[in-house]
């Protein structure tokens, strides 16, 4: 196999010590330093397209087998400028890279339209080693592809979904434990609704099915923001509400739980919920405030949410969200909530200047929750903000001398974190391990 070169960035001895310093208060309500964390940086040897930007989709999988294996779907270049060709780029326990391209039906690889926010990959690994890739969707029928086996071709197995040409958006998967995988994707191009479905891939059997429709209303659009699934197999949904039919701009981000034991939806307390909720059965984790309106129009400047994620604490959700208030002058600051009392408290990570609809969040033994962000300027973009004892939020660079505009997170079985960093103005991918 050819081992690519492989471009290492680390952190520097002065930078790693100077995390032991105190940081010294800032204005904003996180603290921010560009002295690195503990994170090397590699950049993956395959060009990417600038099209390579998302902030609902799940990128990465990982998977432990003689070591940690990390798989990142992603767009090449196509043969315009309008166009890319989805492909995985695999990193092996040694550290060699491998590219997988997406076949279409005639061996070809596959190549679709650029459609910044919407045509983007998401990838998971099942339980046989089987890679799963839905790419490219926006109102689309099914663009999906997988291995037959680990190691094999990744090809066009789009006639095995159920719901045959209705219109996929926002495809999210993840993997349970038992290996089966997970898929929550917008469903259908109507006016006047665009529902959420869930998915279900039965591992043994090799085969897709339908869980139910998990969100929907008339009016009304969902919007998939991340799912993951706990020790016990229970799934974990984020998603947000828009006014049908489709905006830049969403409200009411929400939260619901499947346990596949029983067939039942529950909200955060354990609450049984009807599916599909709608905005006012939701469990809603950011509510409505002053001056929030629902509206179709891009040019919308008023409250709203845009892009969150999810990691879980044992079974417990914990989310990071970026809102834009009344009272933000234009901006979207970053949030952290967890559930408290038999409802949602949300605390402020970052307030300091506008953000990127970009997020991660994991769980550490030592620092608890991470949540990652990015910035719209400076020379180091991506941060990390954990919380100290009192409360203070303390962010420092998560990729040192990388300036990457957009990330997705992935914690592997180790316990480390695998960062996603794409640099559109670059078309350059990196690969993060903290």
């Amino acid at each position: 196999m050819r081992r690519p070169t492989v471009r290492t960035y680390t952190a520097s001895a002065t930078a790693l010590a100077a995390l032991l310093l105190p940081v010294p208060a800032a204005r904003a309500d996180t603290a921010q330093s560009t002295a690195a964390a503990a994170t090397v940086i590699e950049k993956v040897p395959y060009a990417m397209d600038s099209s390579n930007q998302a902030a609902w989709w799940t990128p990465v999988a990982t998977y432990k087998g003689r070591g940690q294996y990390t798989y990142f779907a992603f767009n090449e270049p196509g043969s315009t400028a309008a166009t890319h060709r989805p492909a995985i780029a695999r990193r092996d326990p040694d550290g060699v890279w491998s590219l997988l391209p997406l076949l279409d039906r005639s061996g070809a690889q596959a190549e679709f339209p650029d459609d910044n926010g919407h045509n983007q990959p998401s990838v998971a690994r099942d339980g046989n080693g089987r890679l799963h890739v839905f790419a490219s969707m926006h109102a689309d029928a099914w663009r999906y592809f997988r291995t037959e086996a680990p190691g094999g071709d990744v090809t066009d197995h789009a006639a095995e979904l159920p719901d045959q040409g209705q219109g996929i958006t926002y495809p999210i998967v993840a993997t349970a434990p038992n290996g089966d995988l997970y898929l929550a994707a917008r469903v259908g191009a109507g006016a006047d609704q665009r529902p959420g479905k869930l998915y279900r891939w039965d591992n043994a059997a090799a085969r897709w099915s339908v869980v139910a429709t998990f969100a929907g209303a008339l009016n009304r659009s969902v919007y998939p923001d991340d799912l993951t699934v706990d020790g016990e197999g229970r799934v974990h949904l984020l998603y947000e509400w828009a006014k049908a039919p489709a905006t830049g701009f969403r409200h009411q981000l929400s939260y619901l739980r499947f346990d596949p034991a029983t067939g039942d939806f529950a909200d955060s307390t354990g609450a049984a919920l009807t599916v599909p909720v709608t905005p006012d059965t939701s469990d809603v984790i950011q509510q409505l405030t002053t001056g929030e309106e629902w509206s179709i129009d891009n040019a919308y400047a008023g409250p709203a949410v845009q892009s969150a994620k999810l990691t879980l604490d044992g079974s417990t959700p914990k989310v990071a969200y970026r809102y834009r208030s009344a009272d933000s002058g234009g901006n979207f600051r970053v949030y952290y909530a967890y559930p408290s009392g038999g409802d949602w408290v949300s605390k402020t990570v970052y307030a300091g200047g506008q953000t990127a609809a970009a997020l991660g969040i994991t769980w550490d033994e030592t620092d608890t929750k991470r949540i990652y962000y990015v910035t719209t300027s400076g020379t180091d973009r991506v941060f990390a903000a954990t919380q100290s004892a009192d409360g203070a939020w303390t962010a420092r660079s998560a990729a040192p001398g990388v300036s990457a505009d957009r990330l997705a997170v992935r914690r592997d079985s180790d316990g480390h974190d695998v960062l996603y960093l794409p640099d559109t103005v670059h078309n350059s991918l990196y690969y993060g391990f903290r």
